[in-house]
């Protein structure tokens, strides 16, 4: 598997950064480029990946483009990428962009697109994905060990989800940074210093994803376990739902997919 990687910012860098350390594509077999020319240097120094002087070399050789730029310069890629990508399938991960979009401004018909995270940078990531009926089973075999190898990944058969996946998994992290924000801010409030109430909430929201995830439990279940009846945690969780916590995430999720679906459609137009 050959991968030519355009755009060498945070999350071109964790796709690589992934794939070499799984083992799913080896340095050799990844060609960079990037408009900033010292991003290209300090990708090769690091992961030994080859450098391309352009977008069209970097994917001289590739099984695979992986489209990692912003958006707003999806269109320039675009028209250099024009003519080049026979035999080759897209992998976007700009958010935004539908499939629609991506096969008229590349000229193929074979294109994935994907949802990853940020923590897919420390391979802890979660990746949405789905792809076009051009995309062969062989292929999309090997998308699937791209993205596992950033963490979880999970296939979807309608592009639709993805909005979907933006919402929940994608903006995600910022939901749960602002909680982490908010359990510090609290624990300064009630006497604290800033550090150890920091530490503190990094390391319980780190360690109950954890052990959800060993545990297997429906959450509900596991909640309850930490709720003693008349207890602390009872009042807190009280206190919690009077505020309209649960309210506020639901309402949160679904302004965020309303919004990625708007971004859609502005891009079509």
């Amino acid at each position: 598997m050959k991968l030519g990687v355009i755009g060498g910012g945070a999350m071109g860098e964790a796709v690589i950064s992934s794939v070499i350390r799984a083992g799913a594509v080896s340095p050799d077999n990844i060609t960079v480029a990037d408009a900033y020319r010292p991003r290209v240097e300090y990708l090769q120094q690091t992961y030994s990946v080859n450098p391309a002087a352009n977008n069209v070399a970097a994917i001289d050789a590739a099984d695979f483009v992986l489209l990692a730029v912003k958006p707003q310069d999806a269109a320039a890629v675009g028209a250099e990428l024009q003519g080049h990508m026979q035999n080759r399938v897209a992998i976007s991960i700009m958010a935004g962009l539908p499939i629609k979009t991506l096969t008229t401004m590349l000229g193929t018909g074979a294109v994935i697109r994907a949802m990853p995270n940020t923590p897919a940078q420390i391979g802890e990531g979660m990746t949405v994905w789905t792809a076009t009926p051009e995309v062969a089973d062989i292929a999309r075999q090997d998308a699937a060990k791209i993205f596992a190898s950033m963490g979880a990944e999970a296939f979807v058969a309608e592009e639709r989800y993805l909005d979907m996946a933006t919402a929940v998994s994608g903006s995600g992290p910022a939901y749960v940074f602002l909680f982490m924000e908010a359990l510090t801010d609290a624990g300064v409030h009630i006497g604290l210093g800033r550090d150890l109430a920091a530490t503190m909430a990094l390391k319980t929201v780190l360690g109950s994803a954890r052990y959800a995830q060993e545990a297997g439990g429906n959450l509900a279940e596991l909640r309850n376990r930490v709720t003693s009846p008349a207890g602390t945690t009872a009042d807190a969780l009280r206190a919690l739902e009077h505020g309209g916590f649960r309210a506020a995430v639901v309402d949160a999720v679904i302004a965020a997919h309303e919004r990625s679906k708007a971004l859609g459609r502005e891009d079509s137009k």
